[in-house]
């Protein structure tokens, strides 16, 4: 049935171990011409195995249509800890191991440590990280294990959305921020 992919889709990101997977592999074709009538494309990547909705760029004969999916600013702290995840994926990747990159709240702290402020309180950095870890979590792109609290599962679609477009932009912020700072 399309409708219950439709509106899944359209809260969020559908994974290969959700129970509509295997439908939308199925009614893929009708699910990109019901969304493209809202100005929507579906990203479906089987390889990792996900989908996901995205704004379509109009068309020359069409006008421009409201956004549908929300784009949401990040501070610096999410958006740092969202590159040096990528990165980590892409280093995990290239190592060729597991298809899941689990770390623990204390590993990321530790790949954040040198891009924080100094500071005397160990504990506090880590509950400050865990902050920024919860986030993320709230945008989806890890999540917590079940039964291990201080463990997180970076979640494969952090690809699709940290690309090296968005890497760039990052950058360039960066380096703008750099020479505000250094006037």
């Amino acid at each position: 049935m399309l409708s219950p992919i439709l509106i899944y889709l359209l809260k969020g990101v559908l994974y290969q171990e959700d129970s509509l997977w295997p439908e939308l592999l199925q009614l893929q074709s009708q699910v990109r011409d019901s969304v493209g009538l809202l100005g929507l494309e579906l990203y479906l990547d089987e390889t990792e195995g996900y989908a996901f909705l995205r704004s379509r760029a109009a068309q020359e004969d069409e006008p421009n249509l409201p956004r549908l999916v929300v784009r949401r600013p990040l501070s610096y702290p999410v958006s740092l800890l969202l590159a040096l995840l990528r990165r980590k994926m892409a280093e995990f990747d290239a190592s060729g191991g597991s298809t899941r990159l689990i770390l623990s709240i204390e590993e990321i702290a530790e790949m954040m440590r040198t891009f924080l402020p100094e500071g005397s309180n160990e504990a506090k950095k880590v509950d400050q990280v865990e902050s920024y870890v919860n986030k993320v979590i709230d945008l989806g792109f890890v999540r917590r294990l079940k039964g291990q609290e201080r463990m997180v599962e970076v979640r494969r679609i952090l690809k699709a959305y940290v690309d090296a477009q968005w890497l760039s932009d990052f950058e360039a912020q960066l380096a703008n921020y750099q020479s505000y700072g250094a006037r």
